[in-house]
């Protein structure tokens, strides 16, 4: 769905057509955030996300979704949700995965754009205004890229050869799949299908609606709190499984424009 307007100049008697971007101007932002037992970093994520949006212009508001945690995140995102208007929340009745997480939040978006982040503070808030001025250049989708990650060598190599295997089977060219950091227009991002694992291959999903893509650097931290949800090799296996149903799902994509209709 690229935005071009077409434009026509005259030159020595000749009509000349020719391409440009349309920009694309953000009026709010719906900023989803999925949770699972990560008390000790809610507040500071949110005073982070407040700081960074003072920089924009924009409207905006944080959608927790807290994925059945254990501890005492649900009672630090009510505590936020009475002191500022610009908290919401949404809770599961059981742990359903980020990706359901990913989904409640869109369905609960009202932006014009979604801002997807993970909760352990790895992602940077203080890269989200960047990313909308790269967004508002007439892209339907910007992408972190953590070009220094703050993980451990092996984490660093089964995700780079994790990254290279999904961008191989799936004809792509993403350089950090998996940085949960991105930007993505609100209309597009609530028709994607989402299943288990999908949250891995937002762009796969979004290029497939015809969505503009672009890449910017971010920053990545290590985790300060709190311990990682995933282990490095169950979910090398369930991505393997997932890249399958990504193949199919590209074969069988269909797009179409209506010329005429009574």
């Amino acid at each position: 769905m690229k935005r071009l307007m077409c434009q026509s100049l005259i030159y020595n008697n000749l009509s000349i057509r020719y391409y440009f971007p349309v920009m694309t101007t953000i009026k709010s932002l719906s900023i989803v955030v999925p949770v699972y037992n990560e008390e000790d970093n809610l507040p500071i994520l949110f005073a982070e996300i407040e700081r960074a949006m003072s920089r924009t212009d924009k409207d905006w508001h944080v959608i927790f979704v807290d994925d059945g945690s254990k501890d005492r995140s649900l009672e630090v995102m009510r505590q936020l949700a009475e002191k500022h208007d610009t908290v919401r929340y949404v809770v599961f009745a059981q742990n359903c995965g980020q990706s359901a997480a990913f989904k409640a939040g869109f369905d609960a978006a009202t932006g014009d754009v979604v801002v997807t982040m993970d909760a352990d503070l790895q992602n940077d808030p203080a890269d989200i205004p960047a990313m909308l001025q790269e967004y508002e250049r007439g892209f339907d989708m910007v992408i972190g890229w953590r070009a220094k990650r703050q993980d451990s060598i092996v984490k660093k190599i089964v995700s780079k050869i994790g990254n290279g295997i999904r961008n191989r089977l799936s004809n792509e060219t993403v350089k950090d799949t998996g940085c949960s950091l991105k930007v993505m227009r609100t209309s597009m991002a609530q028709l994607l299908p989402m299943f288990t694992g999908m949250h891995r291959f937002l762009p796969t999903l979004m290029k497939m609606q015809g969505a503009k893509v672009a890449e910017v650097r971010v920053n990545h931290r290590p985790r300060q709190h709190g311990v990682s949800k995933y282990g490095v090799w169950d979910r090398t296996k369930a991505t393997f499984f997932d890249l399958l149903a990504i193949r199919w799902m590209q074969k069988r994509t269909f797009r179409y424009t209506i010329r005429e209709q009574k």
